[in-house]
């Protein structure tokens, strides 16, 4: 095998035997730290052999110590498209290519690894992550679709998630059918895991592609003729209201009677939605007494009195012939939601089928102001809607100013830039004693910058403030996109002082928004600009705690060779190495900052737990060292924390992992009989032990048979 390899990989070199020494020179002049003459060596081997991908790969490796990494992607792609069957290089320079914010070569370079290992799952998932931050929802999905062929039957979890969270963005982006074709895949390919969830999304879509036939069978049989309806007492009522549904639009009324009148039963204040689902589609077959009930009941709870089931409301009302009543609910829905054009102009139509025609013009008033008219190009299309309906009534009724008033306001929108090259306004004109607009000719108003209104700074204050309100309301992503549009403004991002804020507003909007991709770029780069600063280690920690991203893993490594000294990257690469299972390392990177602060009791607990790792390891030499070299550090922790809850517990809980559960149970049951720690700012349910310790004392009692004391601690200390 090992000669196979080697020469495969000789097949697969392009360097000159001639050159081959002066490539190892040059390694080893690099090895040495001699990079000026490594890179000299490197750039003569490209001029004699410029299809080798050895000098590139090297020159890569040497300006990524430089920390010149724009240089360092670039060496690096050259390499990998000289060398294209290196699956982990391309991953590398995608990760690369992502801390420099370019996300269209990442997707490039992650191509690239799943042509070398098409069936990478991995690969596959990170790239399509990107294609949906880049907006390429089409490819995305694709790569999904890719996974899903690869997930194997044991998978079948994952692949039922998968298959909701493919449904889920295809119907929100109106693609309905492969929607609809994903979930049918998932419920064929996996029945057995078919959740009640799996089965409400399925009938929704179905429903929402009106192919009720298809939503009843999610869970029954297909019958020629429904005579009654049986729902079993464990079916949740959203997925009896989609059945519902579905026997309405199948003309299925007779035998629905009880599960209708079980509905009604129901609060409306808690199951309204379900409520407006039946109505909505009793009114679509026409059966507006059936649905009035319904929707009289919605609009006098106090949740669900709201516009848009007043509005239905009013139709049903409409419908059935009841129009003062239905007056009543159309006035209301114009009082809640007075921009809603349908609402109006219903109401104006009836008002003047009642013979009331000034109440018809008055559901008819303007919707908007000039501003918002002359910014937003949606609101001023249903202006002119409203206005065109207000002038045929004024048209008819014989005013005759007003219809003119109403046709130049629709004149002026249509034609305004027009207007502005011809000198022309529109104005207020009040000299018959009644206000009406007018045509005049007028000079050109010279226009003034909106920045001239406020002073930078008011402006600044105006954003601070700003941004306050959309935290305390919890739009974090809005936030977030305003810090954006203002980091591209130049008055703003010229000012460091100002820009440093923004970016620590920016980083906090993130973080609350659990957009940790992002957070973690603002962290980042703060760390490159102030190392040393405890703060941002807190935070930075924070957000590759709960980011699922590995990128910060090469940061912390490149940032060491840079900072050597730096407490907090010693830890952070520790727990780095110890999560991914090498433990030497781990201990190694731990012992450099026991020996810079040797009295930190954290210190003293991460090399001790270390130990224990390594003495638990399968195979391991000399076992029972590890073990007294894990104890004695562990106890040192004990000196430097004292005798109190959380170093007691860590005693028992090593001992525990040890197996040496005996002992465990004294120092568990000592833990238990403290109090916690009183820490400034923490509540103390938060470092409060007990419930972990009563459980871990079960699980001991538990395997040696002592079930009752199990029970008992458990229903002592862990009962909510």
């Amino acid at each position: 095998d090992l000669k196979e390899n080697s020469t495969s990989l000789r097949h697969r070199s392009k360097l000159p035997r001639a050159l081959r020494g002066l490539m190892g020179e040059a390694n080893i002049r690099y090895a040495r730290g001699e990079k000026e003459d490594a890179i000299l060596m490197c750039m003569e081997i490209i001029r004699q052999a410029p299809v080798a991908y050895e000098p590139f790969s090297t020159m890569a490796m040497i300006y990524e110590d430089q920390g010149d990494m724009e240089k360092a992607l670039q060496f690096g792609l050259i390499a990998a498209h000289l060398n294209p069957s290196d699956c982990e290089e391309w991953v590398k320079l995608a990760d690369m290519s992502l801390e420099q914010d370019n996300i269209k070569q990442a997707i490039i370079c992650y191509t690239k690894a799943i042509k070398c290992d098409p069936s990478n799952v991995q690969y596959l998932w990170e790239r399509s992550s990107l294609y949906e931050q880049v907006g390429e929802h089409k490819q995305a999905m694709d790569g999904y679709r890719r996974i899903l062929s690869l997930l194997p039957p044991s998978d079948g979890e994952q692949f039922m998630q998968l298959s909701r969270d493919m449904a889920k963005s295809y119907y929100e982006s109106s693609e309905l059918s492969s929607a609809i074709g994903v979930m049918e895949e998932a419920l064929e390919r996996h029945p057995e895991l078919v959740s009640h969830e799996c089965v409400n999304m399925a009938a929704e879509l179905f429903i929402a592609n009106h192919q009720h036939d298809k939503a009843l069978e999610v869970r029954s049989e297909k019958t020629s003729k429904i005579l009654e309806v049986v729902i079993p007492d464990d079916v949740p009522i959203d997925i009896r209201v989609k059945m519902m549904v579905c026997l309405i639009h199948r003309n299925v009324i007779k035998p629905l009677d009880p599960m209708l009148t079980s509905l009604m039963e129901q609060s409306p204040e808690e199951l309204g939605d379900l409520y407006l689902d039946v109505a909505e589609a009793f009114m679509e077959e026409g059966e507006y007494n059936s649905a009035l009930p319904l929707l009289s009941a919605l609009v006098c709870s106090e949740r669900y009195n709201l516009a848009v089931v007043w509005l239905r409301h009013a139709e049903c009302l409409k419908a059935l012939g009841h129009l003062e009543v239905a007056v009543k609910s159309y006035s209301k829905v114009v009082e809640m939601a007075p921009l809603h054009l349908d609402a109006r102009l219903a109401l104006s139509t009836l008002q003047q089928q009642l013979g009331r025609p000034n109440m018809a013009l008055k559901a008819l008033e303007p919707m908007y102001d000039a501003e918002t008219l002359a910014q937003d190009s949606s609101a001023a299309q249903q202006e002119l809607k409203l206005l065109l309906h207000r002038s045929t009534l004024l048209h008819a009724q014989g005013r005759t100013d007003d219809y003119i008033d109403t046709v130049l306001t629709m004149l002026s929108m249509l034609l305004k830039v027009a207007m502005v090259r011809a000198q022309v306004c529109v104005v207020s004109d009040r000299s018959s004693g009644v206000k009406h607009l007018k045509l005049i000719k007028a000079s050109r108003n010279n226009l003034t910058e909106i920045t001239s209104v406020l002073s930078r700074d008011d402006w600044w204050k105006l954003l601070l403030r700003c941004l306050a309100v959309l935290c305390e309301v919890k739009r974090f992503a809005e936030a977030e996109l305003l810090v954006d549009s203002t980091l591209e403004y130049y008055s703003f991002y010229d000012d460091r002082v100002k820009r440093k804020e923004l970016e620590y507003l920016g980083l906090s909007a993130a973080f609350l928004d659990r957009n940790f991709r992002k957070a973690y770029d603002y962290i980042r780069l703060m760390l490159m600009d102030n190392v040393e600063r405890t703060q941002l280690w807190n935070v930075f920690n924070q957000v590759t705690l709960h980011s699922q991203d590995a990128r910060h893993h090469r940061f912390c490594l490149r940032l060491m060779l840079k900072h050597p000294d730096n407490h907090a990257l010693y830890l952070l690469n520790g727990h780095t190495s110890l999560v991914s299972g090498t433990f030497k390392h781990a201990l190694g990177q731990y012992m450099q900052a026991f020996r810079n602060q040797p009295d930190h009791p954290l210190h003293s607990l991460v090399v001790g737990l270390t130990f224990f790792h390594m003495a638990c390891q399968k195979f391991v030499m000399k076992r029972h060292p590890l073990i007294v070299q894990g104890f004695s550090f562990l106890w040192r922790y004990v000196d430097l924390r004292g005798h109190c809850q959380e170093s007691l517990y860590n005693i028992g809980r090593a001992l525990h992992q040890l197996g040496l559960g005996h002992l465990a149970i004294h120092y568990y049951e000592k833990a238990l009989t403290l109090p916690p720690l009183k820490l400034e700012g923490i509540d103390d349910d938060q470092v409060d032990l007990r419930r972990e310790i009563a459980y871990n004392l079960s699980l001991i009692y538990q395997s040696s048979g002592n079930k009752e004391m199990a029970r008992h601690v458990i229903y002592t200390y862990c009962t909510v």
